[in-house]
Parts: structure tokens; sequence; C-alpha cells
């Protein structure tokens, strides 16, 4: 009975938790000054630090953790491996290559959207190579090694601009976002990268019956029609617009991906395409109320929504690992 209202309890929880954002925070506001703002009638103040701060931030949170979890089920659907994730093809570290080079060059300071917008280019490139890879092969394990060589390299030509970074600011900066975080973000930045979610989102969920018919095997999925390297280069892509566009928000996130596709895999009769929603939605929400937690923890320097997600999600990896029989 539960399954039946999987998705429509994740959305009720999503909902609460957006609203316990808009209350809670340094300063707690009461439901009824929440509301009030909400509604466009509140004082000046309170409908600022709700429309500008809180809300903003909650629903960035929510977006980018939806789109880790989509891409996420996609990708270990189709590789087939409960340990895959948005970050295994290499997007996410090359993305955030992209916007580390904006840093440290300084664009960001001459061009506002000099970082989204070199994300985003970083991500489209490393899913140019591996679409363009996918046209070539025909075994799994060679995506992933290109992904692995991908991440490798990004993560080297990251460390050596941090090395050389021309001054503290700078390096403050780069090693601020890299951690992760949806801490003042407005709405224009998530209007900025929504045509390339809506796009990603569009392609991964048109390969859902795709995704089903590899449960039964690459050849038994060809056998009945599925077109297996159009199906790659689409999951690939999409993957790669989708987590673009949040590392580009938020910076890198890591883990969420794996885990939500994972827990809600037993809900779904572990079927990938009836997976990718509640995926999104669980992740979503996970990711909001690990910013939540963050924003009332008495800390005297605020964590970053990247680490609090590496301690929650890593010991569920390693879980997952663990559990493998193969």
């Amino acid at each position: 009975m539960l399954r039946a209202y999987l998705n429509p309890l994740l959305l009720l929880a999503t909902l609460i938790a957006l609203l316990l954002a808009c209350l809670l925070g340094s300063t707690p506001l009461g439901a009824d000054a929440v509301l009030a703002a909400l509604l466009g009638y509140g004082s000046p103040g309170d409908t600022l630090v709700v429309w500008q701060i809180r809300l903003p931030r909650a629903v960035a949170a929510f977006v980018v953790g939806a789109a880790l979890g989509i891409s996420g089920a996609a990708l270990q659907g189709l590789l087939r491996n409960p340990l895959a994730e948005p970050g295994v093809l290499g997007v996410s570290a090359s993305a955030a290559l992209g916007a580390t080079c904006a840093l440290y060059y300084g664009v960001v300071a001459l061009w506002s959207y000099a970082l989204p917008v070199a994300a985003i280019a970083g991500a489209l490139a490393a899913t140019a190579i591996v679409a363009f890879a996918a046209t070539r092969t025909t075994s799994v394990v060679t995506l992933i090694l290109i992904g692995v060589g991908l991440s490798s390299f990004a993560a080297a030509a990251m460390s050596l601009l941090v090395n050389f970074a021309p001054h503290p600011f700078s390096l403050a900066d780069m090693i601020n976002w890299s951690l992760g975080s949806v801490a003042n973000r407005s709405f224009s930045d998530l209007a900025l990268v929504t045509p390339f979610l809506i796009l990603g989102v569009a392609l991964l969920w048109s390969t859902r019956r795709g995704l089903t018919a590899l449960t039964l095997g690459e050849e038994a999925a060809q056998g009945v029609g599925l077109d297996l390297r159009r199906q790659r280069i689409w999951v690939v892509l999409g993957a790669g617009l989708t987590t673009g566009a949040v590392v580009a928000v938020a910076g890198t996130i890591g883990f969420i991906g794996i885990v939500a596709p994972h827990l809600v895999r037993p809900w779904v009769d572990y079927d990938p395409a009836r997976s990718l929603l509640p995926s999104g939605l669980l992740a979503g929400l996970g990711l909001l109320c690990a910013d939540l937690v963050i924003r009332v923890l008495p800390t005297t320097q605020e964590l970053k929504l990247g680490v609090m997600a590496a301690l929650l999600g890593a010991p569920v990896f390693i879980w997952i690992a663990y559990r493998r029989n193969d």
C-alpha cells in the first residue's frame, strides 16, 4: 500500500521541509510571519528574508539534490551498477574544473554569471567526450574508464590551479566553492541553469523504457528493439546537462546520487524506469534536510553542504559496497 503513495508522500515531506526552511534560521520567524511574507503582505524585513534568502536557498538545495538523484538512478540503470553516480563519467569534476578556472583568472569579478557558465561549459565538454566515445564502443567498462580518466585529469588540473593561486582570496574562493554550498543562492542563479536542467531531465525521462529493457541484459534488450548506442548517448547527455547545471549552482556535491536511488529501488520493484521520479524527490528532500541541519547547527562557522553530504552519504556508500555480492 505504501508503495502506491511513495511519490505523494515524498512530495508532501518536501513541502513540509520547504516550510521549515522558511521558518528556521539564525533568527527564527513565526508561522504567521512566514505565511504573510509568502502571500506578499508581510513586513518588508520578513519578506526580504523569506523571498531573497531562505526560500531560494531551500529551493536550490532541493533542485540540486533532485537533479543528482535522477541522474544517479539513470546511470545506475544504464550501467546496471548500484555504485554508479553522476560523477562516474567525469562530468562533475570537469564542471568543477571549469568553475575553478573562472575563479582563478578572476573572470567572476568582471561578469557575475561567469562561474555558472564556466561550470556548464566544463560539463558539456566532458559530456561531449563521453558521448562521442559511446558512439564508438559497446563496452560499458570503457565508458567508466574514460570517466575515471576525465575525473583524474580534472582533479589534477584543479590542484594545479589551487597550488598557483595568485592571492589568498582566490585560493579561499576556489576551496570554498569546491566544498559545495547553496548559501547565498538566488532565484536568478537557478533561472540561468533551468534550460539545461529541463533539457537534461527530459532526455533522462525519455530513456526510461530503455532502462527497463536493460534489466534483461544488453543482448535481450537489443532483441526487443532497443537501440543500445542511442540509449547510452541520451543517458550520458542527460546526466551531463543536469549534473553540470547543478554543479554550476552548488559546487561539487557527492554521494546523494548514489544513496537515493539505492534506497528507492526496493520500493519500485527494482525497475529503473520507476525509480527516476522517487529518486529525484528523495535526493532533493535529503539534500534540503541536510542544508536545514547546517543552518540550525550552533557552530561558529557554517558547514559546507558538500561536507555534510559526504559525512552522511559516505557511510551509506560503504554499506552499499559491502553488501554487494559480486
